[in-house]
C-alpha cells in the first residue's frame, strides 16, 4: 500500500466544493478495481487532534463521528462517518509494535475531525474499517518517526497509513480569504525546506523541525499538526517515490501540501 500525508486545514474543506477536498475525492477514486493501487483492507489513521499520555489505538467495533471543534455551521455537525472498527487487529498492531507499548481504547475516542474530515471524502462509502492511533505530544519528534517506521510493515498487509495535520499550521495568523497563493514568508519558507527534505529523502531530517528556530516556531506555535507527517514519512522506504498535491495554502499560515509515498 501507499502512504499519504494529508494536509486537512479547516474542517470545513470536508463539506465545501473546492480544489482540496476534489484532490481528496479522487485519491480516494485511484484505490480498487481499476485504480492505481489495491483497495485498503484497512485505514490506520494518525490525526493531529488526538493527543494522549502515552500512545493508544482506538479498539471499539463501531467509533463515534468526533465534532472537536466549534464556531462552524450545523452541517459540519451533521456529518457522520460510520467506518466500522477494528478492535482485533488493533490488539494484533499493539502485540507488532517493540516500543513504545499501545494501549487500546475500546470506549472514549473514535474518529475526530482530523480523521473522518479527509475519509469521508475519499472513501464516502464508510465501508473499510478504520483505527485511529493518538500521539503521546510530551514525547520528542524522533520518537514518533521511530514509530512510524515500526508501522511500515503493515503496508504489506493491505493497511493504508493516513497522517491527517499540516505542514505549517498557525491559527492565529491566519488571514481568512486569502487566496491559496498568497502566505507569509515564513510559511513558505518553512514548506519548502520540508519539501526539499522529502523530495530529496532526506526524511531522517524531518524530525529536525525546531533547529529552523523562529521560522519553525511561526509555522508550529504548537507542532501538533507537524507530528502526523513524521509519521507517515516513517513508514515511507527508500524505493517509495513521494509525490505532493494540494501544494497551496489556506488562509495564508495553512499549508495544504499533502503527500503520497508509493
Amino acid at each position: 500500500m501507499p502512504v499519504i500525508f494529508l494536509g486537512h486545514g479547516s474542517p470545513m474543506n470536508a463539506i465545501e466544493d473546492n480544489a482540496w477536498r476534489r484532490s481528496w475525492q479522487s485519491l480516494g477514486q485511484s484505490f480498487g478495481a481499476g485504480g492505481s493501487y489495491p483497495a485498503p483492507q484497512l485505514i490506520l489513521c494518525v490525526s493531529a487532534h488526538w493527543l494522549t499520555r502515552g500512545w493508544h489505538l482506538t479498539a471499539m467495533a463501531k467509533p463515534k463521528t468526533i465534532h472537536d471543534f466549534g464556531g462552524f455551521p450545523q452541517v459540519l455537525f451533521d456529518q457522520q462517518y460510520p467506518a466500522p472498527g477494528a478492535p482485533a487487529v488493533a490488539g494484533e498492531i499493539a502485540k507488532s509494535i517493540s516500543a513504545p507499548p499501545l494501549g487500546l481504547d475500546d470506549h472514549e475516542w473514535g474518529l475526530d475531525h482530523g480523521a473522518w474530515a479527509v475519509l469521508k471524502p475519499m472513501f464516502p462509502a464508510a465501508t473499510i474499517p478504520v483505527v485511529q492511533l493518538s500521539m503521546d505530544y510530551s514525547r520528542p519528534p524522533a520518537e514518533h518517526f521511530a514509530l512510524g517506521q515500526q508501522l511500515e510493515k503493515l503496508r504489506d498487509y493491505g493497511v493504508l497509513i493516513v497522517g491527517s495535520g499540516n505542514i505549517v499550521h498557525n491559527l492565529r495568523a491566519m488571514q481568512w480569504g486569502a487566496g491559496p497563493d498568497k502566505a507569509y514568508d515564513w510559511a513558505k519558507e518553512f514548506d519548502d525546506k520540508v519539501a526539499s527534505q522529502i523530495a530529496s529523502g532526506n526524511l531522517g531530517e524531518l524530525p529536525k523541525f525546531q533547529s529552523m528556530g523562529q521560522t519553525a516556531t511561526l509555522a508550529h506555535p504548537t507542532y501538533d499538526h507537524y507530528l502526523p507527517l513524521l509519521y507517515t514519512a516513517g513508514a515511507a522506504v527508500t524505493s517509495d517515490k513521494p509525490r505532493f498535491f494540494n501544494a497551496d495554502f489556506q488562509g495564508a499560515s495553512i499549508a495544504m501540501r499533502s503527500v503520497v509515498w508509493s
